[in-house]
């Protein structure tokens, strides 16, 4: 009676974990609509303008970077885009403060942050500008390095990042994040 009584509990208790579990297919469902929800009150615009010419400020539109959407970027400051633009294997100092949009969604504000913007303690961290190789620069994701593709190497956005262009470490988390970043030549 024991051995059955176990058994029982032990049947019920997986068919419970396996109900509460979601699936990767809705992992990114629950992603999109979160990103798609915050993205409803920003202005968008669905591609890179022509001349690379982006607005900038706090009302500027997020312009989408990728086809997939899966980088959004709103330009708070371009760099000089024409003079100073970062190069292949550089290194890119960035500080940056992050929030979870999937959080975001389901309670509507934007809750605790993370990164390392106003901590001056800590130490900025940095990349190899297109240099997937080393850990060290894979690691921040193809998301974080998007917008040197456009901008001088001393800018400042606000990005939206979805999971798969997010910190590799993060990936399988499938959530969405809202970036706001500031990029340098030196550690600062």
């Amino acid at each position: 009676m024991k051995k059955f009584a176990l058994l029982a509990f032990a049947v019920a208790l997986m068919l419970t974990s396996c109900k509460d579990q979601e699936s990767y297919s809705d992992r990114l469902n629950v992603e999109r609509n979160a990103t798609n929800a915050y993205l409803k009150g920003q202005r968008v615009v669905n591609e890179v303008p022509s001349d690379t010419v982006f607005e900038t400020g706090k009302d500027a539109p997020f312009y989408r970077l990728d086809p997939d959407g899966n980088v959004y970027m709103q330009v708070i400051n371009p760099g000089d885009r024409k003079n100073d633009r970062a190069k292949l294997s550089q290194t890119i100092y960035f500080r940056f403060t992050r929030f979870n949009l999937e959080e975001w969604y389901s309670t509507g504000v934007l809750g605790q942050s993370g990164g390392n913007e106003t901590d001056m303690s800590q130490l900025p961290t940095s990349f190899l500008y297109k240099d997937f190789t080393l850990a060290t620069s894979s690691q921040w994701g193809y998301g974080l390095q998007l917008p040197l593709d456009y901008l001088g190497a001393e800018c400042e956005v606000n990005l939206v990042i979805k999971s798969q262009y997010g910190w590799t470490s993060e990936i399988s988390y499938v959530q969405p994040y809202l970036y706001h970043v500031r990029y340098f030549h030196s550690q600062i």
